[in-house]
């Protein structure tokens, strides 16, 4: 496992974002592992974050985009800052575009925040943690209202690996649905790879308990691919 990916799951681990208990996701089902990205709060934070997510996108699909698009609201900050980590990171300078809720119709007008989209940009979709393809359904429409673009890619935080509404994971099923590639900084297996009855900070994140009710779990709810 590469070394962004370790320091990644350590990083969430940090902010809280990652915690294993007993929870409920919206979708009802009993969970041994919470993912809340809304605990991400500080500068500090932010900036580490999205040195992360310009690793992961450079890894997948290099640098040869003009666009990171971030969909309202959680991608808002994501592709600011992002766009940022690259600049500083690659010395590649990509604009950040995100969609309002609603359209404003004076002073900066339109649907958009950021740079403009236009004919021919290549776009790079960022997100927190999909759990359903739901900002996608709503967002790329707008994207591709825009112009002719083609969309390289979509990146997330974590892909949890489970099933989306079908057999697949939400991140297949939008890879099926809009045909373009996704990816995630890590996957839940890299991080109970990580994470399995290894120190961190004196302590043992996840324990043999942890792991049967993860692995449990996954018996149920893990997707085919």
């Amino acid at each position: 496992m590469e070394q962004y990916k370790q320091e990644f799951i350590e990083f969430m681990v940090d902010c809280e974002v990652l915690r294993f208990g007993d929870f409920t996701t919206k979708s009802g089902r009993k969970t041994p592992f919470f993912i809340n990205t809304g605990f991400y709060r500080t500068g500090t934070q932010l900036r580490k974050l999205s040195g992360y997510y310009a690793q992961a996108i450079e890894n997948k699909f290099g640098l040869d985009f003009d666009i990171l698009f971030g969909p309202a609201y959680k991608g808002i900050p994501l592709s600011v800052a992002t766009s940022i980590a690259i600049s500083e990171q690659y010395k590649k300078d990509v604009m950040y575009c995100s969609n309002r809720k609603e359209q404003k119709d004076h002073g900066d007008t339109g649907i958009l925040l950021g740079g403009p989209i236009k004919d021919g940009d290549r776009v790079i979709i960022i997100e927190d943690v999909t759990t359903a393809g739901t900002s996608i359904a709503e967002t790329l429409p707008i994207i591709k209202g825009q112009g002719k673009v083609d969309i390289k890619g979509m990146v997330v935080s974590v892909n949890r690996m489970e099933r989306g509404h079908g057999e697949k994971s939400a991140l297949a099923e939008i890879e099926d649905i809009y045909g373009f590639p996704t990816t995630a900084i890590v996957t839940m297996d890299e991080v109970v790879e990580h994470l399995y009855n290894r120190p961190y900070k004196g302590k043992i994140i996840i324990d043999d308990v942890m792991k049967k009710a993860i692995d449990a779990y996954y018996e149920k709810y893990r997707a085919k691919m």
